[in-house]
């Protein structure tokens, strides 16, 4: 009997074009990896434009210019250019430091359709103490407001820990007034830099319901007017979040000296093996590379993932999260109320999980408390 061929692999829908790991800001959740490659090694604007020619090839439809903050390198423009010439989506990422109103009138020039400015709080002395950088909140307004002069779609990213919890309206009412057409509300996400420093980024559990149940006004307030997308914090959910769409099915990642992940965080996952586009075409690591295939579909799951009937929706949840947590990257992610290591993810967000307290799904909805073990 002839063994039935393995199912096709999707494309990737999208790709996050690390340009470089310099940044004038110093968040102390940035996802940027605690070990940074050096500018000697970033890759050249040609190279780039040969990874967004092959990434269309491969049927990637958008391409995200992101950092460290890609306005650290002189050669932005080009680069935007040639993913607008391969017939990429492009948005640009950025803090808005380093991007002035001229820069920004040539990035439109050459194809730039969106950006993305990340936002640390409302108040400007707040939002600068957390970025380390004097000044750097007017200096995002002032960019936000050209953004939207120029007609380019504009989205908000805030993420949110303990200090800023609690200024969640303003946040969201910040963002309406710039002319945003969405805003990310993106609970951090304990990796790199804020895995080190998760102690005091971890919101308690009265700031996490208290800003749930705002956020749910919110919605309705803003509704029709400003889309509110939401990341909710991973150490007080039920369910994990099919991570990037699930490992190697939906979006790729180039660091800055061409190495292709399948997540931003892979590299903190020992034993890996990182194929680079200075040396492989985009298409062959897509489907080939050793890092890709660890992780992709179901046949690498253990029980309770291999059995439970969620397997594909969730993909497992996310790996560098199970490795942070259990110390095994191919453990059920900790997030999963089914993982035996769930008490634990509970414990180290200060709730135990037993203590009665709701616990909210990837996309914030409420859902029943976890029954005791």
């Amino acid at each position: 009997m002839t063994a039935a061929p393995p199912p096709a692999l999707p494309a990737p829908l999208g790709l996050l074009a690390e340009l470089t790991h310099r940044c004038p800001l110093a968040c102390p959740y940035c996802s940027n990896p605690t070990a940074l490659e050096p500018q000697a090694g970033e890759l050249t604007a040609g190279e780039w434009a040969r990874v967004f020619t092959e990434a269309a090839g491969l049927g990637v439809l958008q391409v995200h210019l992101s950092g460290g903050e890609p306005a650290a390198r002189r050669d932005l423009v080009e680069i935007a250019g040639a993913a607008h010439a391969a017939g990429l989506y492009t948005n640009l990422i950025t803090s808005a430091v380093g991007l002035d109103a001229t820069r920004l009138d040539r990035l439109r020039g050459v194809g730039l359709d969106h950006v993305q400015i990340s936002l640390q709080d409302v108040d400007a002395g707040s939002a600068d103490h957390i970025a380390d950088y004097p000044g750097a909140h007017r200096r995002k307004l002032t960019l936000a407001h050209r953004v939207v002069e120029l007609g380019l779609a504009l989205t908000v990213n805030a993420v949110i820990h303990r200090a800023n919890i609690g200024n969640l309206a303003g946040l969201v009412g910040l963002a309406a007034s710039l002319g945003a057409g969405r805003i990310e509300i993106a609970h951090a996400q304990y990796h790199g830099w804020a895995l080190r420093n998760r102690a005091a980024l971890m919101p308690t559990w009265a700031q996490v319901e208290q800003a749930m149940a705002s956020l749910a006004q919110l919605r309705v307030q803003y509704e029709g007017r400003l889309a509110i997308d939401l990341v909710v914090p991973d150490y007080y959910a039920r369910w994990p979040k099919p991570c990037m769409g699930g490992w190697g099915r939906r979006s790729l990642n180039v660091t800055p000296s061409g190495r292709v992940l399948p997540c931003h965080a892979a590299e903190t996952i020992p034993g890996l093996e990182f194929w680079s586009v200075r040396e492989r075409p985009l298409a062959e690591i897509w489907e080939r590379s050793p890092a890709f295939q660890a992780f992709r579909g179901t046949d690498w799951m253990p029980e309770p993932c291999r059995s439970c009937d969620r397997r594909e929706i969730d993909f497992g949840g996310c790996r560098c999260q199970a490795l942070a947590i259990t110390g095994d990257a191919a453990a059920t992610d900790p997030a999963c109320e089914r993982s035996p290591d769930h008490a634990l993810m509970r414990l180290l967000a200060g709730q135990d999980s037993t203590g009665g307290t709701p616990h909210y799904d990837w996309r914030g909805r409420a859902a029943a408390p976890v029954p005791a073990r």
